[in-house]
């Protein structure tokens, strides 16, 4: 795949357009991709309740979490691949895994194989990581938040169609949308591999140190303090994020009656909210505020947007208080997320983008395996069923996470101040 063409080696100044034909490449390729993605969350625990897989939710929780346990071994690997070797083959990789593994889900006779499908899906996972460092290559620093917010909204565009396109074909049957899911990265691989440029120069592989080990450079990069600091604020939102994400069809399962298609229309109102907060508000806030701010008052309304979720209920606020807090709290991490993206990317060498988010890729891979861990312990009871009990004690340890994120934001943000007011100086 090296005789394809490159992008220029030189990234636009700040002064030239932003929507080049590479970034509106890769945003499309994201977008599709995420169609895939967004159609599994609202319909894997239904279609994992369903005989013959009749899963708890605390196993329900192991499907969840599983898929990332492989993208925290793999998506550094990966990262550091695309470096070498460019991003583009990286994605088509990528994606072809994620076709083999959502086939492997739909065509699934055991809940083994539904196993084995996450696994192969996790494995070659690394597409975000390997996008982001796309997006990274091709933008400015200036324009790096305003890319890393256009990532957000293919992300949020992505989960309003794919849930509610699951919605809609779980009609015919809990199986069909991984099999639509497939058959969209199958074909979203062929359109990438012919049409999307390579970003990674040879001037950019010159440039790379060497490198001792995956482990090793994770700890090195963790001594930096800011990029550390940054990952654990990231770390703990994307747990809590992830508590969330496993527990919300559950919960409104539970409390509301919905069905998987009432689900999916749910998370299509989520990517609404997603797409006009990262694709529209994200980018004047930052120039106002700046990203550390944004970070702070994303955490802030995510802890109380996560506390109120146990409190609601048909004859509490009823749908439309749901919708309410729902939409705070995705306003909340549209906000917090990209900013932590654009502040790790930026405090990292220009040469060493693909293994900084990585990196930063990796820490959330393991935050989306250990969330639905801890969520399944806590929503499943002794009769392996979900109660009112459970539902309380699931998102008041989310909310208390988010707490505990906040205040390493605010620290972060802080540091931040003292560093620019030294410089001044």
């Amino acid at each position: 795949m090296t005789d394809k063409p490159q992008i220029d080696s030189e990234k636009p100044d700040a002064n030239e357009r932003f929507f080049t034909t590479p970034l509106i490449i890769i945003f499309v390729t994201i977008f599709i991709d995420l169609i895939g993605f967004g159609m599994v969350i609202p319909i894997l625990p239904f279609y994992a309740e369903t005989p013959p897989f009749n899963a708890t939710p605390f196993e329900i929780g192991i499907l969840f979490s599983i898929y990332s346990w492989m993208q925290f071994f793999f998506s550094p690997i990966l990262g550091r691949l695309s470096d070498i070797y460019g991003r583009r083959p990286i994605l088509f990789i990528s994606l072809l895994g994620s076709a083999i593994g959502y086939f492997c889900i739909g065509w699934a006779g055991s809940l083994a194989m539904v196993f084995a499908g996450r696994v192969i899906g996790g494995v070659t996972g690394g597409n975000i990581s390997t996008a982001q460092a796309y997006i990274a290559d091709v933008t400015t620093k200036e324009n790096r938040a305003k890319g890393m917010g256009l990532f957000g909204a293919a992300f949020g565009l992505g989960f309003i169609l794919g849930p509610a396109i699951a919605g809609i074909l779980s009609r015919y049957g809990v199986h069909v949308p991984f099999y639509f899911a497939a058959a969209l990265s199958f074909v979203n691989a062929i359109a990438l591999y012919f049409v999307l440029p390579e970003s990674v120069t040879d001037e950019m592989r010159s440039n790379m140190p060497e490198r001792r080990g995956r482990v090793a450079e994770m700890l090195e990069s963790f001594g930096e303090k800011q990029f550390a600091l940054i990952n654990l604020v990231y770390f703990l939102l994307v747990t809590s994020f992830s508590i969330l994400t496993y527990a919300f069809v559950l919960f409104t399962a539970f409390r509301y009656g919905l069905n998987a298609e009432q689900n999916g229309y749910l998370f299509l109102f989520v990517g609404v909210i997603s797409v006009v907060a990262q694709g529209v508000v994200f980018g004047p806030l930052v120039r106002r505020f700046g990203e550390p701010r944004l970070v702070v008052a994303g955490c802030i309304t995510m802890v109380l947007s996560l506390f109120a979720y146990p409190f609601l209920g048909p004859l509490s606020g009823g749908i439309a208080l749901l919708l309410f807090v729902t939409a705070t709290l995705s306003f909340g991490n549209s906000m917090a997320s990209p900013s932590l993206t654009s502040l790790a990317s930026k405090v990292s060498a220009e040469s060493e983008q693909g293994k900084a988010l990585g990196i930063v890729q990796s820490i959330a891979s393991l935050a989306r395996a250990i969330g639905p861990m801890i969520g399944g312990v806590l929503l499943n009871n002794q009769m392996d069923k979900v109660d009112d009990a459970t539902v309380f004690r699931t998102f008041a340890t989310a909310s208390a996470i988010m707490l505990v994120a906040l205040a390493a934001a605010v620290f972060f943000a802080r540091t931040a101040r003292t560093n620019v007011i030294e410089r001044i100086n």
